[in-house]
Protein backbone atom coordinates (compact mmCIF):
# COMPACT_ATOMS: atom_id res chain seq x y z
CA UNK A 1 0.00 0.00 0.00
CA UNK A 2 1.41 3.60 -0.72
CA UNK A 3 -1.38 5.28 1.88
CA UNK A 4 0.56 6.85 4.67
CA UNK A 5 -0.27 5.37 8.03
CA UNK A 6 -1.40 7.66 10.83
CA UNK A 7 -2.77 5.37 12.75
CA UNK A 8 -0.04 3.82 15.62
CA UNK A 9 -2.34 3.65 18.46
CA UNK A 10 -4.17 1.15 16.71
CA UNK A 11 -1.52 -1.21 15.61
CA UNK A 12 2.16 -0.81 14.54
CA UNK A 13 4.05 -2.67 11.59
CA UNK A 14 6.44 -5.45 13.02
CA UNK A 15 9.60 -3.62 13.03
CA UNK A 16 12.63 -5.72 10.49
CA UNK A 17 14.79 -6.92 13.72
CA UNK A 18 12.17 -7.91 15.32
CA UNK A 19 10.57 -10.07 12.13
CA UNK A 20 14.05 -11.27 11.90
CA UNK A 21 14.21 -12.47 15.12
CA UNK A 22 11.22 -13.95 14.84
CA UNK A 23 11.70 -16.09 11.88
CA UNK A 24 13.59 -19.20 13.09
CA UNK A 25 10.94 -20.19 15.62
CA UNK A 26 8.08 -20.59 12.92
CA UNK A 27 9.62 -23.18 10.97
CA UNK A 28 13.37 -24.57 12.44
CA UNK A 29 13.01 -23.61 16.17
CA UNK A 30 9.35 -24.72 16.27
CA UNK A 31 9.15 -26.77 19.40
CA UNK A 32 6.81 -26.49 22.34
CA UNK A 33 8.11 -24.90 24.80
CA UNK A 34 7.09 -27.80 27.73
CA UNK A 35 8.71 -30.10 25.96
CA UNK A 36 11.41 -31.88 27.50
CA UNK A 37 13.68 -32.50 23.95
CA UNK A 38 16.09 -30.51 22.11
CA UNK A 39 13.90 -28.52 20.41
CA UNK A 40 11.60 -27.49 23.57
CA UNK A 41 14.43 -26.84 25.06
CA UNK A 42 15.49 -24.27 22.83
CA UNK A 43 11.61 -23.23 22.66
CA UNK A 44 12.23 -22.73 26.46
CA UNK A 45 15.28 -20.56 26.25
CA UNK A 46 13.83 -18.26 24.09
CA UNK A 47 10.72 -17.70 26.15
CA UNK A 48 13.25 -17.10 28.96
CA UNK A 49 15.00 -14.76 27.21
CA UNK A 50 11.94 -12.56 26.49
CA UNK A 51 10.59 -12.58 29.73
CA UNK A 52 13.93 -10.77 30.46
CA UNK A 53 13.91 -8.30 27.96
CA UNK A 54 10.17 -7.60 28.58
CA UNK A 55 11.27 -7.11 32.69
CA UNK A 56 14.12 -5.30 31.81
CA UNK A 57 12.13 -2.83 29.71
CA UNK A 58 9.98 -1.65 33.38
CA UNK A 59 12.44 -2.52 35.90
CA UNK A 60 11.06 -5.71 37.41
CA UNK A 61 12.11 -9.57 37.90
CA UNK A 62 11.36 -11.69 35.22
CA UNK A 63 9.48 -13.57 37.40
CA UNK A 64 6.88 -11.13 37.36
CA UNK A 65 5.87 -11.14 33.75
CA UNK A 66 2.38 -13.10 32.85
CA UNK A 67 2.36 -13.72 29.32
CA UNK A 68 -1.23 -13.65 27.85
CA UNK A 69 -2.50 -13.39 23.98
CA UNK A 70 -3.13 -9.31 23.98
CA UNK A 71 -3.91 -6.25 26.40
CA UNK A 72 -8.03 -7.38 26.38
CA UNK A 73 -6.96 -10.69 27.82
CA UNK A 74 -4.30 -9.11 30.47
CA UNK A 75 -6.65 -6.64 31.67
CA UNK A 76 -9.57 -9.29 31.85
CA UNK A 77 -6.82 -11.41 33.88
CA UNK A 78 -6.53 -8.74 36.43
CA UNK A 79 -10.31 -7.75 37.23
CA UNK A 80 -11.71 -11.52 36.64
CA UNK A 81 -8.62 -12.49 38.36
CA UNK A 82 -8.75 -10.38 41.91
CA UNK A 83 -12.33 -10.57 41.93
CA UNK A 84 -12.08 -14.67 42.14
CA UNK A 85 -9.81 -14.19 45.23
CA UNK A 86 -10.86 -11.05 47.31
CA UNK A 87 -14.48 -10.74 48.90
CA UNK A 88 -16.84 -8.81 46.89
CA UNK A 89 -16.60 -5.04 47.45
CA UNK A 90 -16.12 -2.47 44.44
CA UNK A 91 -14.28 -1.93 41.81
CA UNK A 92 -12.68 1.39 41.02
CA UNK A 93 -11.82 2.62 37.28
CA UNK A 94 -11.77 5.68 35.57
CA UNK A 95 -14.36 7.25 33.16
CA UNK A 96 -12.23 7.44 29.99
CA UNK A 97 -10.74 3.56 30.62
CA UNK A 98 -10.71 1.06 27.35
CA UNK A 99 -13.50 -1.29 26.76
CA UNK A 100 -11.35 -4.38 27.83
CA UNK A 101 -11.37 -2.58 31.54
CA UNK A 102 -14.48 -1.10 31.16
CA UNK A 103 -16.64 -4.14 30.10
CA UNK A 104 -15.41 -6.07 32.36
CA UNK A 105 -15.97 -4.41 35.68
CA UNK A 106 -19.29 -3.49 34.46
CA UNK A 107 -20.06 -7.15 34.13
CA UNK A 108 -18.57 -8.44 37.42
CA UNK A 109 -20.94 -5.27 38.87
CA UNK A 110 -23.65 -6.54 36.71
CA UNK A 111 -23.73 -10.10 37.96
CA UNK A 112 -25.82 -9.55 41.02
CA UNK A 113 -24.75 -13.04 42.95
CA UNK A 114 -21.35 -11.42 43.39
CA UNK A 115 -22.36 -8.35 44.79
CA UNK A 116 -19.25 -6.41 43.33
CA UNK A 117 -20.34 -2.83 42.89
CA UNK A 118 -18.50 -0.56 40.23
CA UNK A 119 -17.32 2.88 40.87
CA UNK A 120 -16.21 5.50 38.44
CA UNK A 121 -13.03 8.42 39.02
CA UNK A 122 -14.57 11.19 36.72
CA UNK A 123 -12.48 13.39 34.73
CA UNK A 124 -11.48 17.45 34.46
CA UNK A 125 -12.40 19.03 30.57
CA UNK A 126 -8.69 17.73 29.65
CA UNK A 127 -9.59 14.02 30.13
CA UNK A 128 -7.49 13.73 33.33
CA UNK A 129 -8.69 12.14 36.40
CA UNK A 130 -9.99 14.75 39.18
CA UNK A 131 -7.41 13.41 42.12
CA UNK A 132 -10.14 15.22 44.80
CA UNK A 133 -12.55 13.30 43.29
CA UNK A 134 -10.51 9.72 43.52
CA UNK A 135 -9.64 10.72 46.90
CA UNK A 136 -13.36 10.48 47.69
CA UNK A 137 -14.09 6.89 45.60
CA UNK A 138 -11.45 5.33 46.98
CA UNK A 139 -12.29 6.80 50.54
CA UNK A 140 -15.18 3.65 50.28
CA UNK A 141 -11.84 1.26 50.07
CA UNK A 142 -12.57 -0.61 46.69
CA UNK A 143 -11.15 -4.06 46.59
CA UNK A 144 -9.38 -2.83 43.12
CA UNK A 145 -8.31 -0.17 41.11
CA UNK A 146 -7.65 0.45 37.60
CA UNK A 147 -6.34 4.03 35.89
CA UNK A 148 -4.84 3.55 32.31
CA UNK A 149 -1.32 5.20 32.12
CA UNK A 150 -1.84 7.15 28.83
CA UNK A 151 -5.66 7.10 27.13
CA UNK A 152 -5.84 5.48 23.52
CA UNK A 153 -8.12 8.29 22.21
CA UNK A 154 -6.74 11.77 23.67
CA UNK A 155 -3.31 10.84 24.74
CA UNK A 156 -3.73 12.48 28.02
CA UNK A 157 -1.30 11.25 30.42
CA UNK A 158 -2.47 10.56 33.86
CA UNK A 159 -1.00 10.49 37.48
CA UNK A 160 -1.01 7.03 37.96
CA UNK A 161 1.78 7.38 40.94
CA UNK A 162 -0.44 9.86 43.09
CA UNK A 163 -3.94 7.44 42.44
CA UNK A 164 -1.94 4.39 43.61
CA UNK A 165 -0.66 5.53 46.39
CA UNK A 166 -4.72 6.65 47.64
CA UNK A 167 -5.61 3.04 46.61
CA UNK A 168 -2.88 1.70 48.69
CA UNK A 169 -3.68 3.55 51.73
CA UNK A 170 -7.44 2.09 51.66
CA UNK A 171 -6.04 -1.45 50.98
CA UNK A 172 -6.83 -1.92 47.27
CA UNK A 173 -5.08 -3.95 44.29
CA UNK A 174 -3.57 -1.10 41.96
CA UNK A 175 -3.42 -1.71 38.15
CA UNK A 176 -2.78 0.18 35.32
CA UNK A 177 -3.48 0.21 31.45
CA UNK A 178 0.01 1.63 30.41
CA UNK A 179 -0.51 -0.72 26.92
CA UNK A 180 -0.77 3.22 24.86
CA UNK A 181 2.38 4.56 26.89
CA UNK A 182 4.72 1.69 26.54
CA UNK A 183 7.59 2.37 24.19
CA UNK A 184 6.48 6.17 23.97
CA UNK A 185 7.18 7.34 27.41
CA UNK A 186 9.54 6.02 30.13
CA UNK A 187 7.16 3.10 32.14
CA UNK A 188 8.74 1.97 35.27
CA UNK A 189 6.43 -0.69 37.35
CA UNK A 190 8.54 0.51 40.86
CA UNK A 191 7.75 4.26 39.96
CA UNK A 192 4.02 3.77 39.17
CA UNK A 193 3.55 2.38 42.87
CA UNK A 194 1.13 -0.31 41.22
CA UNK A 195 0.17 -3.98 41.43
CA UNK A 196 -0.56 -4.50 38.24
CA UNK A 197 0.02 -3.43 34.80
CA UNK A 198 -0.55 -4.75 31.35
CA UNK A 199 1.38 -3.79 28.04
CA UNK A 200 1.48 -4.79 24.58
CA UNK A 201 3.23 -6.42 21.71
CA UNK A 202 1.93 -4.77 18.37
CA UNK A 203 1.65 -1.13 19.90
CA UNK A 204 6.06 -0.84 19.74
CA UNK A 205 6.28 -2.33 16.24
CA UNK A 206 6.54 -6.32 17.73
CA UNK A 207 3.83 -8.75 16.69
CA UNK A 208 0.08 -8.77 17.46
CA UNK A 209 -0.92 -11.75 20.19
CA UNK A 210 1.53 -11.53 22.63
CA UNK A 211 1.17 -9.12 25.74
CA UNK A 212 1.75 -9.25 29.35
CA UNK A 213 0.32 -8.67 33.05
CA UNK A 214 3.12 -7.63 34.87
CA UNK A 215 2.46 -8.49 39.01
CA UNK A 216 3.83 -7.80 42.21
CA UNK A 217 4.47 -11.00 43.66
CA UNK A 218 2.18 -10.43 46.71
CA UNK A 219 -0.91 -10.30 43.98
CA UNK A 220 -3.01 -12.82 44.28
CA UNK A 221 -5.02 -13.84 41.05
CA UNK A 222 -7.15 -16.86 39.64
CA UNK A 223 -6.30 -18.00 36.18
CA UNK A 224 -8.91 -16.89 33.62
CA UNK A 225 -7.63 -20.05 32.15
CA UNK A 226 -7.24 -23.67 33.67
CA UNK A 227 -5.13 -26.27 32.10
CA UNK A 228 -1.61 -27.31 31.78
CA UNK A 229 -0.35 -24.82 34.35
CA UNK A 230 1.79 -22.48 32.18
CA UNK A 231 2.82 -18.98 33.64
CA UNK A 232 3.22 -19.82 36.55
CA UNK A 233 -0.19 -21.96 36.55
CA UNK A 234 -1.94 -18.06 35.56
CA UNK A 235 -2.39 -18.71 32.21
CA UNK A 236 -2.18 -22.28 30.71
CA UNK A 237 -2.00 -23.33 26.95
CA UNK A 238 0.67 -23.77 24.72
CA UNK A 239 3.22 -20.21 24.07
CA UNK A 240 2.72 -18.41 21.25
CA UNK A 241 6.88 -19.44 21.12
CA UNK A 242 7.57 -16.14 17.87
CA UNK A 243 5.40 -13.69 19.17
CA UNK A 244 6.34 -13.73 22.66
CA UNK A 245 10.64 -13.84 20.89
CA UNK A 246 9.17 -10.76 19.12
CA UNK A 247 7.78 -8.72 21.64
CA UNK A 248 10.79 -8.94 23.93
CA UNK A 249 13.02 -7.79 20.65
CA UNK A 250 10.50 -5.22 20.29
CA UNK A 251 10.95 -4.10 24.42
CA UNK A 252 14.93 -4.36 23.61
CA UNK A 253 13.95 -2.13 20.65
CA UNK A 254 11.96 0.65 22.82
CA UNK A 255 14.76 0.74 25.16
CA UNK A 256 17.00 2.18 22.77
CA UNK A 257 15.35 4.24 20.57
CA UNK A 258 12.70 6.26 22.56
CA UNK A 259 13.87 9.43 23.77
CA UNK A 260 15.17 10.03 20.47
CA UNK A 261 12.01 8.93 18.35
CA UNK A 262 9.92 10.45 21.10
CA UNK A 263 11.46 13.80 20.32
CA UNK A 264 10.88 14.05 16.91
CA UNK A 265 7.85 12.50 16.91
CA UNK A 266 6.37 15.16 19.16
CA UNK A 267 7.94 17.52 16.75
CA UNK A 268 6.18 16.37 13.82
CA UNK A 269 2.70 16.32 16.19
CA UNK A 270 3.32 19.98 17.06
CA UNK A 271 3.69 20.60 13.34
CA UNK A 272 0.39 18.68 12.82
CA UNK A 273 -1.61 20.55 15.27
CA UNK A 274 -0.34 24.03 14.38
CA UNK A 275 -1.59 23.49 10.92
CA UNK A 276 -5.11 22.07 12.53
CA UNK A 277 -5.50 24.97 14.66
CA UNK A 278 -5.10 27.08 12.22
CA UNK A 279 -7.56 25.64 10.06
CA UNK A 280 -10.62 25.85 13.29
CA UNK A 281 -9.64 22.53 14.98
CA UNK A 282 -10.32 21.63 18.54
CA UNK A 283 -7.29 19.97 19.75
CA UNK A 284 -8.77 17.58 22.63
CA UNK A 285 -6.40 17.30 25.78
CA UNK A 286 -4.20 20.30 24.84
CA UNK A 287 -2.92 21.83 27.61
CA UNK A 288 -2.78 18.22 29.45
CA UNK A 289 0.34 15.82 29.47
CA UNK A 290 0.15 13.48 26.45
CA UNK A 291 1.61 11.30 24.41
CA UNK A 292 4.24 12.81 22.05
CA UNK A 293 2.77 11.20 19.02
CA UNK A 294 -1.15 11.48 19.44
CA UNK A 295 -3.32 14.40 18.21
CA UNK A 296 -7.32 13.85 18.32
CA UNK A 297 -9.39 16.66 17.19
CA UNK A 298 -12.26 17.89 15.27
CA UNK A 299 -13.28 20.69 12.68
CA UNK A 300 -16.07 21.79 13.39
CA UNK A 301 -19.49 20.93 10.75
CA UNK A 302 -17.00 17.69 9.81
CA UNK A 303 -18.18 15.08 10.65
CA UNK A 304 -14.89 12.56 11.62
CA UNK A 305 -16.17 9.45 10.11
CA UNK A 306 -16.64 11.23 7.08
CA UNK A 307 -13.66 12.69 7.18
CA UNK A 308 -12.02 9.43 8.02
CA UNK A 309 -13.12 8.05 4.81
CA UNK A 310 -12.21 10.77 2.67
CA UNK A 311 -8.74 10.95 3.97
CA UNK A 312 -8.72 7.02 3.40
CA UNK A 313 -9.23 7.99 -0.43
CA UNK A 314 -6.96 10.42 -0.44
CA UNK A 315 -3.81 8.46 1.12
CA UNK A 316 -4.45 8.59 4.37
CA UNK A 317 -4.97 6.25 7.40
CA UNK A 318 -6.57 7.49 10.87
CA UNK A 319 -9.03 6.91 13.07
CA UNK A 320 -12.18 8.56 13.95
CA UNK A 321 -11.74 6.71 17.55
CA UNK A 322 -10.22 3.94 19.00
CA UNK A 323 -10.19 1.25 16.94
CA UNK A 324 -11.28 -1.71 19.32
CA UNK A 325 -14.52 -0.02 19.61
CA UNK A 326 -14.95 -0.16 15.76
CA UNK A 327 -18.10 -2.29 16.30
CA UNK A 328 -19.89 -0.37 18.26
CA UNK A 329 -19.61 3.12 16.51
CA UNK A 330 -21.51 6.58 17.96
CA UNK A 331 -20.08 9.24 20.30
CA UNK A 332 -16.54 8.48 21.86
CA UNK A 333 -17.32 7.58 26.06
CA UNK A 334 -14.22 9.27 26.69
CA UNK A 335 -15.00 12.50 24.88
CA UNK A 336 -18.39 12.32 27.30
CA UNK A 337 -16.81 12.00 29.85
CA UNK A 338 -14.76 15.24 29.53
CA UNK A 339 -17.46 17.21 28.61
CA UNK A 340 -17.18 17.29 24.52
CA UNK A 341 -20.76 18.32 23.38
CA UNK A 342 -22.01 16.16 21.53
CA UNK A 343 -22.11 17.78 17.58
CA UNK A 344 -18.25 18.24 18.62
CA UNK A 345 -17.92 14.89 19.55
CA UNK A 346 -19.00 13.28 16.46
CA UNK A 347 -16.80 15.57 14.34
CA UNK A 348 -13.58 13.49 16.41
CA UNK A 349 -10.46 12.42 14.59
CA UNK A 350 -7.80 10.46 15.38
CA UNK A 351 -4.33 10.83 14.35
CA UNK A 352 -1.41 8.79 16.21
CA UNK A 353 2.39 9.26 14.61
CA UNK A 354 5.03 6.51 14.27
CA UNK A 355 8.91 6.71 14.26
CA UNK A 356 8.68 6.27 9.82
CA UNK A 357 6.59 9.32 9.39
CA UNK A 358 7.71 12.34 8.05
CA UNK A 359 7.13 16.61 7.90
CA UNK A 360 6.42 16.01 4.19
CA UNK A 361 3.55 13.27 5.31
CA UNK A 362 2.22 16.04 7.70
CA UNK A 363 2.13 18.30 5.73
CA UNK A 364 0.34 16.68 2.96
CA UNK A 365 -2.01 15.38 5.37
CA UNK A 366 -2.42 19.20 6.27
CA UNK A 367 -3.07 20.21 2.61
CA UNK A 368 -5.63 17.32 2.20
CA UNK A 369 -7.61 17.92 5.16
CA UNK A 370 -8.06 21.62 3.95
CA UNK A 371 -9.14 20.69 0.41
CA UNK A 372 -11.91 18.11 1.91
CA UNK A 373 -12.78 20.67 4.67
CA UNK A 374 -13.63 23.02 2.26
CA UNK A 375 -15.14 20.91 -0.04
CA UNK A 376 -17.55 19.29 2.87
CA UNK A 377 -18.30 22.67 3.75
CA UNK A 378 -19.31 23.86 0.48
CA UNK A 379 -21.52 20.72 0.09
CA UNK A 380 -23.57 21.07 3.56
CA UNK A 381 -24.24 24.82 1.86
CA UNK A 382 -25.82 23.47 -1.08
CA UNK A 383 -27.70 20.85 1.49
CA UNK A 384 -28.81 23.49 3.93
Amino acid sequence: MSETYFDHNATTPVDDKVWEVMLPYFRESYGNASSRHAYGMVARRAINQAREQVAQTVGVQPSQIIFTSGGSEANNLFIRGVADYLKPSSVAISAIEHPCVKRPAQELARRSSERWQLRTLAVDELGQVKLDDAEQVLAARPGMVSVMMANNETGVIQDVAAIADMARAQGAWMHTDAVQAFGKIPVDFNELNVHAMTLSAHKIYGPKGAAALIVDKRLLLKPLIYGGGHENGLRSGTENVPAIVGFGAACQLARSRMQAQSSRVMALRDRLEHGLVAMGATIFGLGAPRLPNTCYFSLPEIEGDTLVIRLDKAGFAVASGAACSSVTPGQSHVLEAMGVAPMLARCAVRVSLGHDNTEEEVDGFLKATRKIAEELKRLNGILI
